[in-house]
């Protein structure tokens, strides 16, 4: 069979169909599109159908191919955690624009997941101490994965530290104020009509250990606990839903956070909230 014939009969969308023959064919997109005429061996039809049928039961493409890129680099992905979306690279942003290049700056991800936050700063900021937390041990493994393949053993600032646990009562007792504590926690409300769509990935990472009406839960015990975790003058970034962001620009001023604000992505919508602990 030739390459044009099977994403003609494949049952994918086209952009699908050429992700699995880039991925499994090893066939790169100009080479798809000069020689549709090429044609595929039977091992390869049979490995490009396993995965065509994942696809088609609604299993997102990143699990299917193993990896998903964030923030120029590819991250390792599995059920165990979150995709990475564009909109999180936000968070990525903020914090780049907060930490100098030759900074030595103490950086917490919460909820790290695939360490797709974590990884990015500590990539792009190699001097800053990077430490992350996730209730999922399973996460963390990726985490650690990512980290390994993604930056260098000799990183000035070191390896990310990662650690297992709920939240801030993670951390070890020498664990510093941080400049910057970033987070990707789950949001979603108990009863979000998206959840249907969301089936294939981890609930834990989607609504938290404790569901919540209104999504919440977490953001509460994150914003709340921040002002002990954070130095003077240090910043805490939320994501958060579509809808939530009015609500929490309120839980940081609460905390006595101060300059909360809310960062759009490229849709307009506010989907990161910050604030400041006052020097």
């Amino acid at each position: 069979m030739q390459t044009s014939e099977w994403l003609r009969h494949c049952g994918l969308a086209r952009v699908d169909g050429l992700a699995l023959l880039r991925d499994v064919a090893g066939l790169s997109h100009a080479a798809l599109l000069a020689h549709p005429e090429t044609p595929l061996a039977a091992e390869t039809l049979q490995r490009l159908e396993t995965r065509a049928e994942r696809l088609r039961a609604g299993e997102p493409l990143a699990y299917v191919l193993g990896w998903r890129e964030f923030f120029g680099l590819r991250f390792a992905v599995s059920p165990a955690v979150l995709v990475p979306r564009p909109e999180t690279e936000l968070l990525v942003d903020f914090a780049l624009d907060r930490i100098a290049p030759e900074r030595g700056a103490a950086v917490l991800d919460l909820g790290t997941g695939s360490g797709a936050i974590a990884v990015a700063v500590a990539h792009a900021r190699p001097h800053a101490a990077v430490w992350a937390v996730d209730a999922s041990a399973e996460a963390l493994a990726v985490a650690a994965r990512n980290a390994q393949a993604l930056l260098p053993a000799d990183r000035a600032g070191g390896a990310p530290r990662l650690f297992l646990g709920d939240w801030y009562a993670a951390l070890p007792a020498d664990a510093p104020r941080f400049d910057l504590i970033l987070s990707n926690p789950p949001y979603v409300a108990q009863a979000d009509p998206h959840l249907e769509a969301l089936a294939h990935e981890p609930r834990l990472a989607l609504v938290g250990s404790r569901a919540s009406a209104d999504g919440l839960a977490d953001i509460r015990r994150i914003v709340a606990e921040a002002p002990a975790h954070l130095a003077p003058g240090g910043w805490l970034a939320i994501e958060h839903g579509y809808d939530q962001a009015e609500a929490v620009r309120a839980l940081l001023r609460d905390a006595g956070l101060a300059e909360a604000r809310s960062l759009p992505d490229l849709a307009g919508i506010a989907r990161v909230t910050a604030g400041c602990l006052r020097a």
